[in-house]
């Protein structure tokens, strides 16, 4: 069966559109409403969501999803519990699934059934942000990943030798970073994106999606216009930290601008 990912990306690109691809944390603000923005997402046209599992020391991200995820474990929510809300938005829905998540959480649950159980709630992909894939391959209990794509980042500040070998194990897309620091809507994305981009794409064929202040419509189609997709996570979660009762209706609000910038580019 072919990976929601690659199905969704082959159709952008026979439709010539970019991707836009929404990060939310799971969980926040409470499990019921969480799967309110997931679907208000995927119905307002985002074509991937990036599903952050919570976790108590998210080191590579900024305050913003930092308390996103403190929401989301105060309300109850468990690694367990995400693939529950996995599982509830595949009755209605089949955009691509990402989950976005350090190694503790999928290390304690049990890296081998962590990956099979996510694959079977029907998510799509993973993004291991503290697991470089050379660390993985030298471990064997850290080599059974079948069932979900494994999404690569790669910084402004990546070496050369370093960006073909992650792009070379890159599958689904990889997440590029505008800029270098933690995740948040501070600053917004470098002039040099594009060049950046094409120096990627000469290692791969995966999609190179670009993530990282992302906070405009304007913004939205200026990086999808050089890009084969647009990340934007904290200024939607920011929306939910706003609108504690009516997250769906605010994020959905915020985001729909963007993503049909993106679309449009």
């Amino acid at each position: 069966m072919t990976n929601r990912i690659d199905s969704t990306f082959a159709a952008l690109r026979d439709s010539n559109k970019k991707a836009f691809v929404a990060y939310v944390s799971g969980g926040d603000p409470d499990l019921p409403l969480s799967l309110d923005v997931i679907k208000g997402l995927a119905d307002a046209g985002a074509d991937v969501i990036e599903l952050g599992l919570p976790f108590s020391d998210p080191l590579a991200d900024g305050i913003v999803n930092q308390m996103a995820a403190e929401r989301a474990l105060k309300s109850g929510c468990t690694t367990a519990k995400c693939l529950d809300l996995i599982r509830e938005f595949r009755q209605t829905h089949q955009t691509p699934i990402v989950l976005f998540t350090y190694l503790n959480p999928v290390y304690s649950y049990g890296f081998k059934k962590f990956h099979a159980d996510a694959a079977a709630a029907g998510a799509d992909g993973i993004l291991l942000l503290d697991l470089p894939p050379d660390e993985a391959a030298q471990n064997a209990e850290l080599a059974h990943a079948e069932g979900l794509h494994q999404i690569r980042l790669i910084a402004p500040n990546t070496p050369a030798d370093r960006v073909a070998t992650l792009a070379a194990s890159a599958q689904g897309f990889i997440y590029a970073l505008s800029r270098t620091g933690v995740t948040g809507a501070h600053g917004a994305p470098s002039d040099g994106i594009g060049e950046r981009v094409a120096e990627i794409k000469a290692h791969t064929d995966v999609p190179i999606c670009v993530g990282f202040g992302i906070t405009t419509p304007e913004q939205s189609k200026m990086v999808a216009s050089v890009s084969d997709g647009v990340i934007v996570g904290s200024a939607i979660v920011k929306q939910i930290e706003l609108n504690l009762e009516t997250p769906a209706e605010a994020v959905v609000a915020f985001a729909k601008p963007l993503i049909d910038a993106c679309h449009e580019a």
